[in-house]
């Protein structure tokens, strides 16, 4: 990177249901993304005109507002000079959205941009759905057509991965528990009740071996970044995050390929998580805290032995014995993850990149992790084959 960047202020709303009002009027997606924005900016100390460029999280296929990036940026009442710009990445968009913003500030085409998504879930109807998620799985002409959802295949990995490496069906399940336990210390949080492992392991199954506190629940939510020169985020004087390194990795796949080839390798994410730490500068036991994008249980425990937190079949008993805990040897989603903070997928990135930030500033009150040097934040596809990872630095 030619010049750093630095997150100066974030907004969030907390995930839950907002489309489809239980009294009331319904809010309007703008006005949610409105509201987020306001609250970055105003953590930031910053102005509409000190912004110069705004990249949106595509809001996904449920919305009605076309060319949503350019309807909010003018909503919004900004007139940028570096890009008006709206991206999509799969799980991976929200996390798009703030590499590309970072990516305009150290590249030297903005000092400021905004980093906002905003994704409506709730009020889509099920078949619609159901239809939209069908379709992401493999090739709509040869392999959707056998109705396989992105769950379907995370459970045939769980099945794999419970029978290759021994693993007891509770340990895997161990791990909805802790990621709700983190959950019940956050305020953006959709489920912030407390579960035991007889409550995971006896509710109704989705996909076997997933059951439905397994799986996430259907969800809304906002967020906005304000992003920054490092110069502008010290001369400021107020606490704010470095992006000290990133990485990715796709290998040239879409869910299946015409090879045998082992599911529970998660090699992208090993590979872009390897090209974070090296641009950082910094080895693995540096990191502090660990936002890994996890819809699943299987997903959580396949992501920890990728990034090479476990030995390989390890994860789930990594989490099991405490290490994944706030307090615990490598924490991990100590927001409450896909499974309690909540998962509007085209912006959970973005929430995970907001954990970060509470963490490394020392605002994540209940859950707080001990180290605060060093966070990484993980958008990964699984199946998909592709991840994208960032170390963030906190300067308080």
């Amino acid at each position: 990177m030619s010049r750093r960047a630095a997150i100066l202020g974030y907004g969030a709303v907390p995930v839950g249901t907002y489309q489809r009002a239980t009294e009331g009027d319904p809010v309007l997606e703008h006005e949610l993304a409105v509201d987020v924005v306001l609250q970055a900016m105003a953590m930031a100390g910053l102005g509409r005109s000190d912004i110069e460029g705004v990249v949106v999280a595509h809001p996904g296929d449920h919305t009605r507002q076309g060319y949503f990036h350019t309807f909010l940026t003018a909503h919004l009442g900004i007139r940028a000079s570096a890009t008006v710009i709206q991206v999509l990445g799969n799980g991976m968009t929200g996390g798009h959205a703030f590499d590309t913003a970072v990516q305009q500030v150290t590249s030297g085409q903005a000092d400021c941009a905004l980093s906002v998504g905003v994704h409506f879930e709730t009020g889509v109807p099920t078949a619609r759905h159901l239809d939209y998620s069908i379709r992401l799985t493999g090739d709509v002409d040869f392999q959707s057509i056998f109705g396989a959802v992105p769950i379907a295949w995370y459970a045939m990995d769980a099945q794999r991965y419970l029978h290759e490496h021994r693993v007891a069906r509770a340990t895997l399940a161990s791990i909805a528990v802790k990621n709700r336990a983190h959950a019940v210390a956050n305020p953006l949080a959709q489920f912030r009740q407390p579960i035991t492992l007889d409550e995971v392991l006896g509710a109704r199954p989705i996909v076997e071996p997933l059951g439905l506190l397994e799986v996430p629940g259907r969800a809304d939510g906002a967020v906005a970044l304000v992003i920054v020169s490092e110069e502008i985020a010290r001369a400021s004087g107020r606490p704010h995050v470095l992006v000290r390194g990133r990485g990715f990795e796709h290998e040239g796949l879409h869910q299946t390929a015409d090879w045998p080839r082992d599911s529970l390798d998660y090699g992208t994410l090993r590979a872009a998580g390897g090209r974070a730490l090296a641009q950082a500068g910094i080895a693995l036991a540096d990191v502090g805290s660990f936002q890994v994008y996890a819809p699943c249980t299987i997903v959580e425990a396949l992501g920890t032995e990728a990034l090479g937190l476990f030995p390989r079949g390890q994860g789930a008993d990594g989490a099991a014995a405490g290490e994944t805990r706030f307090d615990g040897r490598h924490p991990v989603n100590t927001c409450g993850g896909c499974l309690s903070r909540g998962h509007p997928p085209e912006v959970t990135p973005l929430y995970d990149v907001v954990e970060a930030v509470m963490q490394l500033t020392g605002r994540a009150d209940g859950r707080q992790v001990a180290r605060r040097e060093f966070a990484m934040t993980v958008c990964e596809l699984g199946n998909y084959n592709a991840a994208l990872v960032h170390v963030l630095e906190g300067r308080a």
